[in-house]
């Protein structure tokens, strides 16, 4: 059974950096893009970013604009586990942080959340000002 489990959620004063964390189970996540999204209350769930391994050290990663040089995705895939280290937080990064899973297709289905197949139960992220 696939499980993704989140970790590290909490609250923040603004400025502040907090990093989350993916455990994967159930399968092997090599050939997988791995995904963080975020939901807000009211707002639907959007894309925050995504990293996939091409083999050997090489690796790609995608960001939404709003936390492009503020947040940083990473996998260690020999322990089936990603990560995103969020610096410079601030207030509207408010929400529900969650890691989802695809088989890799091609990078115009990365941001998609409706392609991706293995999700998490989310973790609450909390910046206050």
């Amino acid at each position: 059974q696939v499980q993704l489990v989140e970790s590290g959620g909490g609250l923040v004063q603004a400025g502040g950096s907090l990093r989350l964390s993916c455990a994967a189970s159930g399968r092997t996540f090599s050939n997988y893009a791995m995904g963080w999204f975020r939901q807000a209350p009211g707002k639907e769930r959007e894309f925050v970013a995504a990293i996939r391994w091409s083999g050997g050290r090489i690796y790609y990663a995608y960001y939404a604009d709003s936390v492009k040089g503020r947040f940083t995705i990473s996998r260690d895939n020999a322990k089936n586990t990603v990560y995103l280290q969020m610096n410079s937080l601030e207030p509207e990064d408010t929400a529900v942080y969650y890691c989802a899973a695809q088989y890799y297709r091609g990078d115009s289905y990365v941001t998609v959340p409706n392609e991706y197949g293995y999700w998490g139960q989310g973790t609450q992220v909390t910046v206050s000002s």
